[in-house]
């Protein structure tokens, strides 16, 4: 009903109508009594008014589509077949007739439907292609406006990256923020972790004395203030009305909406960063992301700019001391050029500083000298350990030669690498020292030589009076057998005595000067000691000897002696241990000579704790080995038993026997 009372409202529905009515009239003509509009033109059927039965369903399908078409198509038919039937003289090709004109009006009807169609995807092709146009204007838009910060991103990270002050980044940052975010005014603050507060740093804008009244803030003070001690970005839409508003100044200045991010670094806040308008504005999720990221590079920047004043104030540091240490310092490449020197050094050398940069290391070294450097060097760059620090000997400037202590190491990365020396003269205190060891040396001789002497006296004299005392009290015991028993054995008593004093000297004579070192060489006479204290202790003793035997001199052997004989005694009166064992090892480099058991232990200490402990003999086995030129090692822990390792560099006056 709703549609019917649509369709009678339509003009273009009566219109239909009143043709089908104009219609009828004419192909029923004997209705009205007219005359058919066929004869008119010679026609024996109605040809001609089935054909204008087409105008109606054109009409209608052009006006209401298809539906309409079809609707006065079938009524077209509902008109014309009751004449086929009923009047027409040739009902066959009145039939025919009035099917073509079905077949025409359904073909018309489609027709206008294709057309409608057509017309309805180009108008939506239009539509879309508008909606298309509008969306790539949005998105050309987008993409301007993403230029612009991408470039202002870029603008800031060039300048992180050229410049080393934050404010000069700070600049460029205010700059490029005022220009793409569209705002009135920005400033940005810089904490200062010792006062406590937020330092105003760039601002743009805004007035001087603006500027001037919020220079400062506290933590917590004030929108900004407030992002710092948060860490959290802060949007105020109307600054006056917000209750943490905390200087009158932002109210008079006229500032209304305001947008502040924290500048952080590591999750560390290091000031703030603000953007404000003059009248009420909401920031977009991109403008606020894009403030947010500025502030990330702002902080970066600020950590950057700390990092590199903090490096520069360390290396002036480091070059100070680098200029007035007191062991000489130079830097040198590979090929030994020189190429960064301090005073010392030159002082060392000889050389003026400016003189001594880009001379070569050869021009100051003695052929072994230089053969030592290059092998150092190698070893350095192939990763081996070296042995530091190490005596070097160098050529100065007016000919003397010197001998220093030298620690070198490697510098810089594969392709550059450099070497690094740092050397001290030692060569009044190298001189000094074999003063002190020739002295030592000569007083040890002196030692031997009275032990040596007491020894003889001991032998030649005591041993022997004390001898003749035990054969006479054995010819008097032997004599007078019947003599009373308590007159007997106190006689007796004083022979066992005796005779265990002459054991006891002789023992004491063989310490002194053992015979067998002196006739028979070191060997031997370590043989002769693992005996001795393995008889008297009861401690089980071993000697081994590995590698071909290099003979000592006889002073030599004599201290390494006296060094194992310290070592053994102190395992037979402190040790309580059951196993000991002298090892000898000699090697093309160096000799060791090592004494461990298996004892109690002790704590490792320092030579003047030995001293203050009165542990000499420990101290006397140290000098010894100073003596040698060798060093000794003592390595024990509670209950873990006690090593002494001495070892002794190889030297020119050794010679191979084994």
């Amino acid at each position: 009903m709703r549609r019917f009372a649509g369709l009678a409202r339509n003009p273009h529905f009566w219109g239909v109508v009143s043709i089908f009515l104009v219609l009828i009239l004419f192909h029923y003509p004997h209705i009205t009594g007219e005359e058919r509009l066929s004869s008119l033109f010679g026609l024996q059927r109605h040809a001609l008014e089935r054909i204008l039965f087409l105008a109606p369903v054109t009409y209608a399908a052009f006006i209401f589509g298809i539906r309409g078409g079809m609707i006065s198509l079938m009524t077209a038919l509902a008109i014309m077949l009751p004449r086929v039937f009923l009047v027409s003289l040739y009902p066959r090709e009145s039939l025919f007739e009035t099917c073509m004109i079905a077949i025409v009006g359904g073909l018309i009807s489609w027709w206008f439907e294709f057309r409608r169609k057509e017309i309805g995807k180009r108008e939506q092709t239009l539509l879309k292609l508008e909606a298309a146009r509008r969306e790539l204007q949005a998105s050309i838009q987008a993409i301007r406006e993403n230029e612009r910060r991408i470039s202002a991103l870029h603008s800031i990270s060039t300048a992180i990256n050229c410049s080393l002050l934050f404010e000069d980044v700070f600049d460029v940052a205010a700059d490029k923020v005022k220009e793409v975010m569209d705002v009135d005014s920005v400033f940005i603050y810089s904490l200062n972790e010792e006062k406590g507060k937020l330092e105003l740093k760039v601002y743009r804008g805004i007035s001087d004395e603006f500027a001037s009244e919020i220079s400062e803030l506290k933590i917590g003070e004030g929108f900004n203030g407030w992002v710092a001690q948060t860490g959290e970005p802060c949007f105020i839409e109307d600054a006056a009305q917000d209750p943490r508003l905390a200087r009158e100044a932002v109210r008079r200045e006229g500032i209304k909406s305001l947008f502040i991010v924290p500048l952080k670094s590591r999750d560390k806040v290091v000031g703030t960063l603000c953007v404000a308008t003059l009248t009420k504005r909401h920031f977009s999720p991109d403008e606020r992301k894009l403030l947010t990221l500025i502030g990330v590079e702002l902080g970066v920047a600020v950590e950057k700019a700390f990092f590199c004043q903090e490096l520069e104030r360390i290396g002036r540091r480091y070059q100070e001391i680098f200029e007035k240490a007191h062991d000489a310092i130079w830097i040198q490449d590979l090929s030994g050029q020189i190429i960064a020197a301090n005073q010392a050094a030159s002082r060392l050398t000889g050389y003026d500083l400016n003189e001594l940069i880009g001379k070569n290391i050869s021009q100051f070294l003695t052929p072994q000298g230089l053969e030592l450097e290059m092998k150092v060097e190698r070893k350095l760059l192939s990763g081996e350990e070296v042995e530091q620090p190490y005596e070097q000997r160098v050529i100065k400037k007016d000919g003397r030669k010197a001998i220093l202590m030298l620690t070198t190491s490697l510098l810089g990365d594969e392709k550059t690498p450099s070497f690094l020396h740092i050397a001290r003269d030692i060569t009044d205190e190298k001189r000094l020292r074999e003063n002190l060891r020739l002295y030592a040396n000569q007083i040890s001789k002196a030692h031997e030589e009275e032990r040596k002497r007491i020894a003889r006296e001991l032998h030649d004299d005591t041993i022997q009076i004390m001898v003749a005392i035990s054969r006479r009290l054995d010819n008097l015991i032997s004599e007078h057998s019947n003599m009373p028993e308590e007159m007997l054995k106190p006689l007796e008593r004083v022979q066992r005595d005796i005779d265990e004093s002459l054991i006891r000297i002789r023992r004491f004579v063989q310490d002194l000067r053992p015979p067998t070192l002196e006739y028979f060489g070191l060997l031997p006479a370590l043989k002769e000691l693992a005996r001795q204290v393995q008889d008297q202790s009861d401690i089980e003793v071993g000697l081994e000897v590995r590698g071909s035997e290099w003979h000592f001199s006889p002073e030599e052997e004599l201290l390494i002696y006296r060094v194992v004989q310290e070592a053994m005694r102190n395992v037979w009166k402190h040790s309580e241990a059951t196993k000991a064992e002298i090892r000898i090892e000699f090697g093309d480099e160096k000799t060791t000579v090592t004494v461990s058991d298996n004892g109690k232990g002790f704590e490792i200490k320092g030579d003047s704790e030995f001293l203050e402990a009165g542990k000499l003999g420990l101290m006397g086995m140290r000098e010894r080995a100073h003596l040698l030129g060798g060093s000794l090692k003592i390595i024990s822990q509670p209950n873990a038993g006690t090593e002494v390792i001495l070892t002794i560099e190889r030297s020119d006056h050794e010679i191979k026997t084994g």
